[in-house]
């Protein structure tokens, strides 16, 4: 096996073999709980521009297949493992994840003690990071970890973006979900507009299970060019990095709030607080996988979440108009937020959990009932 380094900006240096393509790659240094659903966490848009570390120690042993990407293409900047499985064993696999990521030139590392990597990004944070299988000399490698671009103050969302307009209208694959309730087959079909910062599959299914005619739009559309849509409502999606830049989304949100009803979901989530006067911050080394538990304030259930995000919104500077509808329970962050005088409400996490637990898909159905009828309260 070729050799590989992983160099962290503290100085930490871990030796490893090479794992998916050679070369060399910089990124915000991360680290993703989840014990399954790697080609999920792979094709993620979100983690653009950042280098995931798994914290799972064996990883590929299901390998790769056409059916379970969340995007057209992994977007992230490199993949860590401890154990990184030659063999893919199930009847759904088309190849090893060592071939999937060579054949899109993700540069990985294996064999490397991912516990005391961990360790030292929950102690020190999210840190600039390089993974590489050319650089011979550590000394200059670490040199140029410390020159590369961290995440803060980066738009990130414009590197993901679809190049056009979409009609979403592939649902849920029947065969391999077990539906939580029946998909919306009659009836009407309200048009729903969702604004694509990085959004990941699974969410336009479970749009279009729910009886929604979906228009993906790119996230730098206007609130006129929406609104030409004629929609029923807006939602808002995931995407990578930091939503303080991202002012074109902001200003349309902020535009639209007295005209749509309006969900969104992580970075969704947080442009809609900013949109209605708040702020958000860098968290110290994020919330990464599908085992978050956060507690719905309405109902005092909790719920088992998929999460992916490094930013979140200031408490401190909500406005009065936002109420917190959700907390995370490992550390008390927002988790949720509906606005108090217009139907628009938002999750700092995946209700469609792919992958993940399903304990959150009933937000999709609170958000028809509210495109519905948009005098009801999001809960």
């Amino acid at each position: 096996m070729a050799r590989a380094i992983l160099v962290l900006e503290n100085g930490n240096i871990y030796r490893g073999t090479s794992f998916g393509a050679p070369g060399t790659t910089f990124g915000e240094i991360v680290f993703n709980t989840s014990m399954t659903g790697y080609q999920e966490i792979l094709t993620d848009p979100s983690y653009r521009g950042q280098i995931i570390a798994m914290t799972y120690p064996e990883i590929g042993n299901y390998g790769f297949n056409d059916q379970d990407c969340e995007s057209r293409r992994p977007f992230l900047a490199g993949f860590v493992v401890r154990n990184a499985s030659p063999i893919a064993s199930n009847f759904r696999s088309a190849g090893t994840l060592g071939a999937y990521l060579a054949e899109h030139e993700v540069v990985g590392i294996a064999e490397i003690d991912t516990r005391a990597l961990v360790r030292s990004i929950r102690s020190e944070g999210a840190m600039r990071a390089g993974i590489t299988t050319e650089i011979l000399d550590e000394g200059q490698f670490l040199d140029q970890v410390r020159r590369s671009q961290g995440l803060v103050g980066r738009d990130l969302v414009r590197e993901v973006l679809p190049e056009q307009p979409i009609e979403w209208r592939e649902a849920l694959a029947r065969q391999w979900h077990l539906p939580t309730s029946s998909p919306h087959e009659q009836g009407e079909s309200p048009h729903l507009v969702a604004l694509d910062f990085g959004m990941k599959f699974n969410i336009g299914r479970h749009l279009v299970d729910r009886g929604f005619r979906v228009t993906v739009l790119p996230g730098t559309a206007t609130a006129d060019d929406i609104l030409d849509y004629r929609p029923d409502g807006l939602f808002l999606s995931n995407g990578p990095g930091d939503p303080a830049p991202l002012d074109y989304a902001i200003q349309s949100i902020r535009s639209l709030l007295d005209k749509l009803p309006i969900f969104g979901i992580c970075l969704g989530h947080q442009l809609l607080a900013l949109a209605c006067g708040a702020r958000t911050f860098k968290l110290k080394f994020g919330h990464r996988g599908a085992n978050q538990p956060v507690i719905n304030l309405h109902t005092s259930k909790i719920e088992i979440t998929s999460q992916n995000h490094g930013f979140s919104v200031c408490e401190e500077t909500l406005p009065a108009c936002l109420e917190i509808t959700h907390r995370n329970l490992n550390d008390g962050t927002i988790a949720g937020l509906r606005h108090r005088e217009h139907p628009a409400f938002s999750v700092q996490y995946h209700p469609e959990a792919s992958a993940g637990p399903h304990d959150s898909h009933y937000l999709f159905e609170n958000f028809r009932s509210m495109v519905l009828n948009p005098s009801l309260v999001a809960g």
